[in-house]
């Protein structure tokens, strides 16, 4: 698969991960029980999945080579994804530790905004960031993000890792349909 149909490919999960925060979100205004552990499982996909493999893969490798590309004008846009990655990062820890705290209600003002977040970033990057780079990365280059992003997923998460986040996001999913 190219390394940019990978990335993709990768959004799929990371979509259902907000789709169930959304639910989890519906629960808490409605006044409902909300399983603690079933939202700390989120959690915990979107630190070792969404960020730890897919934006590893962004920021470890495709950025790098996107900026290396005089091919590529991206206007600001690689930076910008990358404070994306940033916000989103301080609103998962700041689900993680409401949910330490049992403050429910900051955990639903954290994950809606990482989910409005995540929603736009996804929008940007599958519309104009990576058609971009599809068009204009060559071969080499993408032999190279090849390379890398399996070195990512060997080393960072491991097969059985990923299959373990693939099957829970499945679950959850189906937990929350």
């Amino acid at each position: 698969m190219r390394p940019i149909a990978e990335l993709i490919q990768d959004h799929g999960p990371a979509k259902m991960a907000l789709r169930v925060l959304e639910k989890i979100c519906e629960k808490i205004d409605n006044g409902e029980e909300v399983n603690k552990e079933e939202a700390d499982q989120v959690v915990y996909f979107i630190r070792e999945f969404v960020d730890k493999c897919h934006h590893g893969k962004e920021e470890g490798q495709l950025f790098a080579v996107i900026k290396r590309n005089s091919n590529i004008r991206d206007n600001g846009l690689v930076d910008d994804l990358i404070k994306e990655h940033e916000s989103g990062r301080g609103f998962v820890k700041n689900m993680a530790d409401a949910l330490k705290a049992g403050d429910m209600e900051k955990f639903k003002r954290n994950s809606l905004d990482y989910v409005k977040l995540l929603d736009q970033h996804i929008f940007k990057e599958n519309t104009v960031l990576f058609p971009m780079a599809e068009r204009a990365l060559n071969n080499e280059e993408q032999k190279e993000l090849e390379e890398g992003f399996l070195q990512i997923e060997r080393e960072v998460i491991g097969k059985e890792l990923h299959d373990k986040l693939h099957n829970l996001i499945h679950e959850l999913r189906e937990s929350y349909s």
